[in-house]
């Protein structure tokens, strides 16, 4: 993922200041936050629900204040209208909680256990490196198996060209050579699927279910993600390091604001491409968590009443399905 991270900044009304780093205080003030309303429910209700409406409207200012990475420094056009999205839902469900909808409590729990799972990768070098690492190397093994044949490159230059978009000096770069000059594709921590794994993992904790099933629906998803997280690594890298999508170049470039031609493939294969499919990928995958792990959808109703403002009642479709065909219940395994 070729992205600006150490030119994060950015000026707006002549004002410069960097998103990250006004977004790392609140982030740990959130995870503070959920995770002590988390410890606080089951002995002090009333305490827990003022610290969880408190870390919703910090989640709001973090989200607030990180629009403007997604939007003008990464040029992401599904992360710029989510992070956006975010503040004012962030507030609601603060507003939610705090008026007495309780189920919002498991919501605020899963956020702070996503956290628990993503926050040390961020936080721990050696863990971070470990995982670019990693994911480095099998998407290297696999793009080797579509014929394309990049050098993987550590450190922050190669042969005597700086990497200008590299924050950390793994062995994380992808370098093609081109006849214009060297086109490199950085595998990130936003690279590994860390992220929609933590999300999925912190949902499946925080819901009450036996822990049999739990471990089972972590057992179908996490895998599923990570595997197809490399074949998005994969599309990307090829994509863009062979040219592959030079596309509507003027449009895309004045769209995404670009000064380099050779950078329209990777933003159609990326932010156009990839990110899309994500997204469906990941609705589906919620829907086939859903049915192994109904207790979740708790969750799911949450977040689509956040949404739509419609009331939903998702465990009553899947308790139908899991009718016998003579109408008779189908008894579960725990």
């Amino acid at each position: 993922m070729d992205s600006a991270v150490l030119q994060s900044s950015v000026t707006l009304g002549g004002a410069t200041f960097d998103p990250l780093v006004w977004s790392e205080p609140l982030m740990w003030l959130v995870l503070a936050a959920f995770l002590g309303s988390a410890m606080l429910h089951r002995v002090d209700e009333a305490w827990a629900r003022r610290i969880a409406v408190g870390g919703w409207v910090l989640f709001a200012a973090f989200w607030l204040v990180l629009i403007p990475h997604f939007a003008l420094t990464q040029k992401s056009l599904i992360e710029g209208v989510g992070s956006l999205a975010a503040v004012p839902l962030s507030v609601y469900a603060g507003y939610l909680l705090w008026n007495g909808r309780d189920s919002l409590f498991v919501l605020t729990r899963a956020v702070g256990l996503m956290g628990v799972v993503y926050v040390p990768f961020i936080a721990v070098d050696p863990l971070r490196q470990w995982i670019v690492e990693l994911v480095t190397d099998q998407t290297a093994y696999l793009i080797s198996l579509v014929g394309a044949d990049p050098i993987v490159v550590e450190g922050f230059s190669h042969n005597g060209i700086e990497i200008a978009t590299k924050e950390y000096p793994y062995e994380s770069t992808f370098w093609f050579d081109h006849e214009e000059g060297p086109i490199t594709y950085n595998i990130l921590l936003a690279c590994t699927g860390m992220g929609s794994m933590s999300i999925f993992a912190g949902g499946i904790l925080a819901v009450s279910a036996p822990w049999r099933r739990k471990l089972r629906a972590l057992a179908v998803t996490i895998p599923v993600i990570y595997v197809l997280n490399l074949f998005r690594n994969v599309f990307i890298a090829v994509s863009f390091g062979q040219q592959r999508m030079q596309w509507f170049e003027g449009l895309v470039m004045s769209l995404f604001g670009l000064s380099d031609p050779r950078m329209v493939s990777y933003y159609i294969a990326d932010r156009i491409l990839a990110q899309t499919g994500s997204v469906v990928v990941l609705v589906v995958i919620t829907w086939l968590l859903v049915r192994e792990l109904p207790e979740i959808t708790v969750l799911v109703e949450d977040l689509l009443f956040l949404v739509t403002g419609t009331e939903y009642d998702l465990q009553s479709a899947f308790d139908t399905d899991a009718e016998g065909e003579d109408g008779s219940a189908v008894a579960g395994d725990d």
